[in-house]
């Protein structure tokens, strides 16, 4: 996967023809409106309905479904070969069974404890940054980098030694077919070990066409994708993730994308009592080897930030690590690591700053601010 763009364009077509599906129409549709609603309040209400203030609208509104055309495109030429994920190293697609079931914890808990075991590890966020759980994961933003259309761009930031990725726009809103396809991702020539893709709480629309927007990292492929999903402790949740799975079936059969290996429960220690009676046929199957991330007061008041995650959340998640083969069963895990707020001490009890991470090869050279 490299991160040139084809020499060809996508096929003339009408703006509206580009957008793919109704969550991307009502993005662009979303985009007018907002434009026009600037320009009521900066220019009063009547200024909004004249010519100039429909045509600025209608302007955005075509932007909006150009990206989506280009970026959609893109896509699928990707579809069209054999994904070959080894640039990315082992891909960990997390999933969420309902909204707040967890995804972002689950996410920055698994790249936390594979960065502190030495592994290289670029965590991906596939959500719109407003409503991202990822939205505060980095102290300080990165570099961008382009990607499928002048529109939309990739942004690289540090969480600790690990890469942030994220996709940004300069248009009033980012649809949902403008997330840029797998090989846009690449971070320029630093070596990846694992790649861990928060694809969030919309399984059922990427369900409908795993291949396109941020299913496509459940693409079959060499290595195979590892996906994890994430559930509450709850016969809700469950019933959620059971659908999830059923939409999942179809393609799974096929060969087309891998099918989530592990139960993730977020915000507790065992199950409630009875709730995994009701679990259905295609969850059951995940319940023996289902691990628990312990509820703790800091991920629950403030989600997840800069700070690395909790030691405690991050040991429930070694075990595993290990058995998906994600670290080596024979070399044990630093479980804490200094945060913002801490210093580490020598032997003689003398405090001292944490020292500078090294080896850091930048994310990419074509880069803007």
């Amino acid at each position: 996967m490299n991160r040139q763009r084809p020499p060809d364009g996508p096929p003339a077509r009408r703006p509206a023809e580009g957008v793919q599906s109704q969550p991307d129409l009502q993005a662009a549709v979303d985009a007018e409106i907002l434009v026009r609603g600037r320009a009521a309040g900066q220019n009063g209400p009547q200024e909004s309905q004249t010519a100039h203030g429909a045509d600025r609208g209608s302007l955005v509104a075509e932007a909006t479904a150009r990206a989506v055309a280009a970026t959609v495109w893109q896509g699928a030429l990707s579809q069209a070969l054999a994904v070959d994920w080894t640039e990315f190293g082992r891909v960990v697609p997390v999933l969420a069974a309902s909204p707040g079931a967890g995804a972002s914890v689950t996410a920055a808990t698994v790249a936390d404890a594979l960065q502190l075991a030495g592994q290289s590890v670029l965590m991906i966020d596939t959500a719109d940054p407003n409503r991202s759980g990822l939205a505060r994961a980095s102290a300080v933003d990165g570099p961008q980098v382009p990607g499928p259309h002048p529109a939309i761009r990739i942004r690289f930031s540090w969480r600790a030694q690990a890469l942030l990725a994220r996709t940004e726009t300069t248009l009033p809103v980012l649809a949902p077919g403008m997330l840029p396809a797998p090989r846009f991702w690449r971070p320029g020539p630093r070596r990846i070990d694992v790649t861990v893709v928060d694809i969030g709480h919309d399984p059922w629309r990427v369900g409908a066409h795993p291949l396109a927007g941020a299913g496509a990292w459940l693409h079959a492929g060499n290595p195979a994708p590892v996906p994890i999903l994430a559930v509450r402790p709850s016969a809700p949740s469950l019933a959620h993730a059971e659908q999830v799975l059923a939409r999942f079936e179809t393609w799974t059969r096929l060969g087309t994308i891998a099918p989530p290996a592990q139960l993730v429960v977020v915000g507790a220690r065992r199950w409630p009592a009875t709730v995994t009676a009701t679990a259905g046929i295609r969850v059951q199957k995940l319940l023996d080897n289902a691990i628990f991330l312990r509820p703790d007061p800091e991920l629950a008041a403030h989600g997840v930030t800069a700070d690395v995650t909790p030691s405690r959340v991050r040991a429930a998640a070694l075990p595993m690590l290990r058995r998906l083969e994600l670290l080596p069963t024979d070399k044990p895990s630093r479980l804490r690591t200094p945060g913002p707020k801490d210093q580490a001490r020598d032997k003689g009890g003398r405090a001292h700053e944490r020292p500078h991470h090294r080896g850091m090869a930048e994310p990419a050279t074509d880069t803007t601010t």
